[in-house]
């Protein structure tokens, strides 16, 4: 359990929660290969601050933030409280390498947001700390957040991966990711003040579904402040079988 206020480097090892009262982080928090960190409750006000850089090392998983509207805190008995939330504050960087999961909300990062390879697989079967906590395909997401740098996501291979209402003070790059859900990569009414450049992955949405099924879909462009690149050029398609665009992605 992290709960007030720890002036050094923190590495966890095993599970780690944060469920009481905020807490604050003076250095670095290296989530070490296998290890768990939760930090998405709401009922106590346990919000997470880490000065330094986050790092989510091979195998482990990073549950961080909450909201009602994106992501329910854990503690809500009935998932539906409007007025919980836990917020995630990082002074410089959140990074992963062969993380098997990072789900982050209503946060804010002031470097950068990188997350390189790892992900279980691509499928949608349940592993690890996903089964046993949430019953759910492992899967990655960054929603309602700002990041001060760079948001960069490469080589993951995994379920569903979501990118939603960031706003990017550099570039955002997608690369080389695969899904298997898809109805990934979505990457959904983000502002980007740089480029927004995607290649080589499965497949990107900036559109949402509208039912139970793939289609129809809801737009929900991009603001992008210089070029768009690469698969992130033209709206995706909104009904089966539709064309790229009209507009930009």
């Amino acid at each position: 359990m992290l709960v007030g206020t720890v002036n050094a480097n923190v590495v966890v090892k095993g599970l780690c929660a944060v469920p009481a009262g905020p807490a604050v982080v003076a250095g670095d928090v290296t989530v070490s290969a296998g290890s768990v960190l939760v930090a998405a409750f709401g009922l106590h006000n346990s919000s997470l601050t880490v000065k330094g850089n986050i790092y989510v090392r091979a195998g482990a998983v990073a549950l961080l933030g909450c909201n009602p509207a994106n992501f329910a805190c854990l503690d809500d008995p009935n998932q539906s409280n409007p007025t919980l939330s836990s917020h995630l504050t990082v002074g410089l960087d959140l990074r992963s390498n062969l993380a098997l999961g990072v789900i982050v909300h209503n946060f804010s990062i002031a470097g950068d947001l990188i997350q390189t390879a790892g992900g279980g697989g691509v499928n949608c079967r349940p592993q690890g700390i996903f089964k046993a906590f949430m019953n759910s395909p492992v899967f990655s997401a960054y929603e309602v957040g700002t990041v001060g740098g760079d948001v960069r996501i490469s080589s993951v291979h995994s379920c569903w991966m979501g990118v939603v209402q960031l706003t990017v003070g550099n570039t955002v790059v997608m690369f080389r990711n695969r899904l298997a859900d898809p109805d990934a990569i979505e990457i959904l009414a983000n502002h980007i003040t740089g480029n927004l450049i995607c290649r080589g992955n499965s497949m990107v949405w900036n559109s949402s579904e509208a039912g139970n099924g793939l289609f129809p879909r809801d737009p929900h462009p991009n603001t992008v402040g210089r070029n768009r690149k690469g698969q992130c050029v033209l709206a995706s398609p909104t009904k089966p079988g539709g064309p790229l665009g009209p507009g930009p992605f």
